[in-house]
Order: C-alpha cells, then structure tokens, then sequence
C-alpha cells in the first residue's frame, strides 16, 4: 500500500518534467538500463533480502535501490509514452 502511495506521488510529481523532453531524450531514457555489475550486485541483495539474511547496511542499501528503481521505471514509463506521442 505504501510503495503504491510513493509511486503515485512519483507519477504526478514527474508529470511535468516529460513536458521538457525530446523525443530523442524520451528514447534515450526509455533505453536506460542498470550496468551488468550493478544488476549482478542488485539481484544478490533481493537473494539475501528474500532469504532473510540482509544486514542492516545492505538493508539500507537494497531499500535505496529500490526507491532508485522506481523512480526511474515511472520515468521511462513517462519517456515511453512520450515517445510513441511523438512517432504517431
């Protein structure tokens, strides 16, 4: 229920930043993907954190991930409707 409310307040508070881009940058961004080390590094901690096993450093680090993830999933959603807009 939480993560929802973030990622609706997400949502309306990027709605006006897809206003001020390109739809060469709305492509750009809807391409954009975590680097294989970074993506290698993530999926450890959600074995550990699925596992029960996080410590509190690397729950903090996962939670941070996380948040990261979403804000830039609700971006590249945004980027991607933008994008097709702009090639219709």
């Amino acid at each position: 229920m939480i993560e929802s409310v973030h990622t609706d307040v997400l949502d309306r508070v990027l709605d006006p930043f897809t206003h001020c881009l390109t739809p060469e940058v709305a492509r750009r961004i809807a391409d954009l993907r975590a680097d294989a080390e970074m993506q290698a590094h993530v999926d450890e901690l959600a074995s550990k954190a699925n596992e029960g096993r996080l410590s509190e450093r690397e729950r903090a680090e996962y939670d941070t991930y996380r948040s990261a993830f979403r804000f830039v999933t609700i971006l590249q959603a945004k980027a991607r409707s933008l994008f097709k807009q702009a090639s219709a």
